[in-house]
């Protein structure tokens, strides 16, 4: 790798371990009488080769304490700082490209500077790694442990791990993606003769000591046993649709799942009404579901495929905060709220304010949402006192209806004004009337307890025998 004209900083790699797979670029660079920066001393070629020129390390720059990114660029600034003088040889552990971040940052403030720089390929820790694993790299993953990011599916082989402490932010890093009790494999010294694998379960995997020359091997998933990631349900739910999957799932359409979607979507907001977390993380992966069936649904049907699914909400939500991914600004949610409003008026034109408002929302949320819209174009009350008397008004109405309909049409309108009320007082005036409808669930509840305590049917009492039966439970449990 080539930039600039003249070279200035000659990057070779130090191999995995023992002296004898230096490269001979790597052997003839460091015996050149150049200048030698050593991104670590820690490493046993170190110790076998012979210098003709002036050699220094990176060593007291990690023990500043401070983030690997700070590391790597202080690293980088003495390495390019150097080079602007005269040519020097820049050697690290293994081979410079694979898992060496300290050469990236030399590469961007060289670039950065218009300096020359030549990366010469060397032997990695991943080729020492596959013979001692038996294993064929073809579809191996290479990570750094200190940036793990990977798909269960396929093998991974992880370097950068030469402390217990990297050990163990690494396990939690991957336990959140596989099962405790799979099985890993830790290399220990490898590239040297020395070099040898133990395997163990995930728990483990910080139970021992770990090296500069240790890495770990992580076995791929069964796609059906990738029980923690997007991938492994996705899967499961393709697997069910597939022409050899569940009769009763390949016979669904948008509609027969409609009842369960709404259904799930209920249940969810059930637990968080009840604030019980348990309920909500099943009901969730419920609601999660029903999305997942009705894309293998329009996949079927050749509407659309999960990736369009993933593509308009990922692009959306980029487009509409353009406080956060883009140079506009917003500091509060007021705020942010507007320019969503904005963006979405510019991307969806309507003729109309009140569309969008969907029709199938339980009437009181309807009602409060269309009445916000309203407000927001000055349609609306000045302030409570109008809706008061408006309430007032309506009651009336409802007395003097003198049919059916009427009748249902005045308590409409006095629930509508109800609505408008709730809504001034900052009250959601859906949860409100659940909140009642659970409230009297329970004081209900309380008053059959009392009824079947003492041995009373509750059909057979009179008005005057269940209001005082209603107030002692309400005694018991606060006022109605």
């Amino acid at each position: 790798m080539m930039d600039g004209g003249e070279v200035r900083v000659h990057i070779v790699g130090l191999g995995p371990g023992d002296a004898g797979l230096l490269t001979r670029d790597a052997e003839r660079l460091l015996g050149s009488g150049l200048p030698v920066i050593l991104r670590t001393r820690h490493h046993p070629t170190v110790a076998a080769l012979t210098f003709a020129g002036r050699v220094t390390d990176c060593d007291d720059l990690y023990a500043t304490g401070g983030r690997f990114e700070e590391v790597y660029a202080a690293v980088a600034e003495r390495v390019v700082g150097a080079a602007e003088v005269g040519p020097v040889v820049f050697a690290v552990p293994g081979h410079p490209l694979v898992a060496e971040q300290s050469v990236q940052a030399v590469l961007a403030l060289a670039a950065e500077r218009g300096l020359g720089v030549r990366v010469y390929p060397g032997v990695s820790f991943v080729d020492a790694a596959l013979p001692a694993l038996g294993i064929d790299g073809a579809d191996l993953q290479v990570c750094d442990a200190h940036a793990v990011r990977v798909d269960t599916w396929r093998p991974a082989l992880i370097g950068q791990v030469y402390s217990r402490d990297i050990a163990s932010e690494l396990k939690l890093r991957l336990l959140e993606w596989y099962p405790a009790d799979h099985r890993v494999r830790v290399c220990s010294r490898l590239g040297t003769e020395a070099a040898r694998v133990e395997e163990l379960p995930l728990a483990e995997l910080d139970h021992r000591p770990f090296g500069y020359l240790d890495a770990v091997f992580v076995p791929p998933l069964e796609p059906v046993d990738d029980v923690r990631r997007f991938d492994g349900l996705e899967y499961v739910v393709r697997r069910l649709h597939a022409p050899d999957g569940c009769p009763w799932d390949r016979e669904q359409t948008h509609a027969t799942l409609r009842p369960h979607l709404l259904e799930e979507a209920y249940e969810a907001l059930e637990a968080i009404d009840r604030g019980d977390p348990a309920a909500l993380e099943e009901e969730l992966g419920d609601l999660l579901l029903q999305v997942l069936m009705h894309a293998a649904v329009a996949e079927r049907e050749g509407e659309f495929v999960l990736g369009d699914v993933f593509e308009q909400i990922t692009r959306k939500l980029v487009r509409r905060h353009p406080h956060v991914f883009g140079e506009e600004e917003a500091h509060t949610a007021e705020e942010v709220y507007r320019n969503w409003e904005a963006l979405k008026q510019a991307e969806k034109p309507r003729t109309s304010i009140l569309d969008g408002v969907p029709r199938t929302l339980p009437a009181l949320a309807a009602s409060q949402a269309i009445q916000g819209r309203a407000r927001r174009v000055g349609f609306d009350w000045p302030d409570i006192d109008g809706p008061l008397e408006k309430l007032r008004e309506e009651i009336g109405e409802l007395a003097r209806a003198g049919d059916g309909a009427a009748r249902e049409e005045e308590f409409g309108d006095i629930l509508f004004t109800l609505v408008n009320i709730a809504d001034r007082l900052g009250v959601n005036a859906e949860q409100a009337l659940r909140g009642a409808n659970e409230k009297f669930r329970e004081r209900f509840g309380a008053v059959e307890r009392l009824a079947a305590a003492r041995g009373l049917d509750l059909r057979e009492l009179d008005l005057e025998a269940l209001d005082r039966l209603w107030e002692e439970a309400k005694a018991g449990g606060g006022a109605l």
